[in-house]
């Protein structure tokens, strides 16, 4: 049986919220500005202001400026001596910028190349848009490294170990694959996954486990999960009376050398594609969250398997979603709540 999950705090907020930050320690960041009256901007870039709160106690700690504002890509986190991180477009174009954490002064702040989404490691920043993917260190504020290759366009990364993990898919074929990329020279490690899926809508990564939400996975899987898996379809048929097709399915992988091997699947939907559940997914601590409007599922990373799932009041209203450490971090509009999930 389904139940809500408890909440651990939360906060209104007179800003509106358009980014957020968690670690496994530390204070929560909620970045948001202030809208103007009539809802007009001049600027496309809004300069708004980050604020970090009390992980236990939603208590504010402070608020301070931020130049880094709301625009196309923005990212934060924490670096490895603690200091917080943040990415994002500013009046004089892209900048990463470096704050304290105690009080959130401004300590440091240099250009960038622009970029579409950015994840914050403490060793590192990987930016990524369309047509390549750059590291930038978090120690000197600098590239560090940039990938890009003829004829693939980039969607999505994530981190196992010392590898960055890149959807990429061919601008040719349109089939979707993974790289692995060297954490420090940005150079080819590995193909995870040679660009063979018709589809990769989303990624997660934790440690050596990679769950992919895709469809279409018969090709993908090991000869004893594909016979197992064609048995369930053909005894399935959807809601319009037709043949069961996966139309969005999560595949699990183990991550090593070379390529990835598939150890688990769980079709979600053998409907139409306009009819497809609005999912996403995460992992952390070897859990898996799967995200389906209001409600979390749970799953273990390795297996696959079903751990529980919980209703969080709002999810289906957010703004931004994060999970550390069996916290549950959601932003809505104008408000930041903590809950407490499996860790």
């Amino acid at each position: 049986m389904t139940s809500t999950a408890r909440r651990r705090w939360s906060r209104e907020l007179g800003a509106e919220i358009d980014g957020i930050a968690l670690s496994g320690e530390g204070p929560v960041l909620v970045h948001g500005y202030d809208p103007p009256a009539g809802g007009m901007w001049i600027d496309e870039v809004i300069p708004g202001k980050l604020g970090a709160m009390d992980r236990n106690s939603g208590e504010t700690l402070w608020n301070s400026p931020c130049e880094v504002g709301y625009g196309r890509g923005f990212g934060a986190g924490f670096g490895e001596g603690g200091e917080i991180i943040v990415l994002g477009p500013s009046a004089n174009g892209h900048r990463i910028v470096r704050m304290e954490p105690a009080t959130g002064k401004l300590v440091g702040a240099e250009p960038i190349e622009a970029f579409d989404e950015a994840h914050v490691w403490p060793d590192i920043c990987v930016c990524l848009n369309a047509g390549r993917v750059f590291g930038v260190s978090t120690a000197v504020m600098k590239q560090a490294w940039s990938f890009s290759r003829e004829g693939q366009r980039f969607h999505q990364v994530g981190r196992s170990g010392d590898r960055i993990l890149v959807v990429h898919s061919d601008k040719k074929t349109h089939q979707k694959g993974v790289l692995a990329l060297d954490v420090v020279t940005g150079e080819v490690a590995d193909t995870v996954l040679p660009p063979t899926l018709s589809a990769i809508h989303s990624m997660a990564v934790d440690g050596e486990s990679m769950t992919l939400l895709t469809s279409d996975v018969a090709a993908h899987l090991p000869n004893d999960l594909a016979g197992q898996f064609l048995v369930e379809l053909s005894e399935q048929e959807n809601a319009y009376g037709d043949m069961a097709v996966d139309s969005l399915t999560l595949l699990g992988f183990q991550l090593g050398k070379g390529r990835a091997t598939a150890v688990w699947y769980q079709v979600l939907s053998t409907g139409p594609e306009r009819d497809l559940p609005d999912v996403s997914i995460s992992a952390d601590c070897g859990k898996l969250y799967v995200v389906n409007g209001a409600l979390v599922e749970v799953r273990d990373n390795l297996s696959g398997r079903a751990l529980g799932d919980w209703t969080i009041p709002g999810l289906d209203e957010q703004v931004a979603w994060q999970v550390s450490h069996g916290a549950g971090l959601l932003a809505e509009e104008h408000r930041v709540s903590v809950f407490e999930l499996p860790a």
